[in-house]
């Protein structure tokens, strides 16, 4: 299968697709579109590896969210799942202050506790990390820093929806972590600068359905297709032609994830 575009991070597993999941990913098919749909508790990391395994154009990550469960994350639960060859990084794992209610150091310290056991996790199994932050980066960027000096190369990510400024998006690359943008870069110029300042092998696209679906298809349920408009709109703001970030945002995929083998 030709390959036009890659999501790096959607959510097809969930069950906001139940009703019609075949045509979406009919239309990906049809459109050249591939997608690593990205686990957010066990059952979730399940399903997405479910997925992958019955989808050439689908990969998938396994993980535990910050805040979506309260789950722990047990390493022997996933043993199954990260051996299997669809499965490309470890995540949505991260961290989550944003409203955090009563107890908020008592929740600061559970996500922290969690994220370093994927991270640890990740390194281990020779995976990238796909990283959940908001309103956390000083936090997230130390926990890496910290780890980064026992793991070295070995450990490896992808800050999923960047919201960062350009500062803290130079930290992430001297670290050696890629950024990636959603469809919300269609429809506000505040990632414009941060976008412009991030080398083009540094950044991937994704869509993060079923959530924020770009312009033109704002308040619809996101599906993965509608990362061309985000490709289009990296294009326009870094003054490049499409062709060539849509080639870049593949390659970059490609050897970020440790996919071979797929035609451009």
């Amino acid at each position: 299968m030709k390959i036009n575009y890659f999501d790096i991070h959607s959510h097809l597993e969930s069950s906001k697709f139940d009703q019609d999941r075949e045509e979406i990913i009919s239309r990906m098919k049809d459109e050249g579109v591939f997608t690593i749909t990205v686990g957010t508790d066990l059952e979730n990391s399940k399903k997405a590896v479910r997925l992958a395994d019955k989808y050439e154009n689908i990969f998938a990550s396994i993980g535990l969210h910050p805040t979506d469960v309260k789950e722990d994350f047990k390493e022997e639960d996933y043993l199954e799942l990260v051996k299997n060859k669809k499965v490309v990084a470890i995540g949505e794992c991260g961290l989550e202050f944003f409203r955090l209610g009563e107890d908020a150091e008592d929740e600061k310290q559970r996500q922290i506790d969690i994220f370093k056991k994927q991270i640890d996790f990740a390194v281990k199994y020779d995976k990238p990390l796909m990283i959940h932050c908001r309103d956390a980066h000083t936090e997230v960027i130390n926990i890496l820093t910290e780890k980064k000096k026992e793991y070295g190369e070995r450990l490896r990510g992808n800050i999923h929806f960047f919201s960062g400024d350009v500062d803290m998006a130079q930290v992430y690359l001297d670290l050696g972590f890629m950024m990636s943008f959603t469809g919300v870069i269609t429809f506000t110029k505040d990632y414009d600068e941060v976008i412009k300042f991030i080398p083009l092998d540094k950044i991937m696209s994704e869509t993060d359905a079923p959530f924020v679906a770009p312009v033109p298809y704002r308040g619809k349920r996101c599906e993965p297709t509608y990362v061309k408009e985000t490709v289009k709109r990296i294009a326009e703001i870094k003054e490049l032609d499409e062709e060539v970030v849509k080639k870049a945002m593949i390659e970059n995929a490609q050897e970020f994830f440790k996919i071979k083998n797929l035609k451009i």
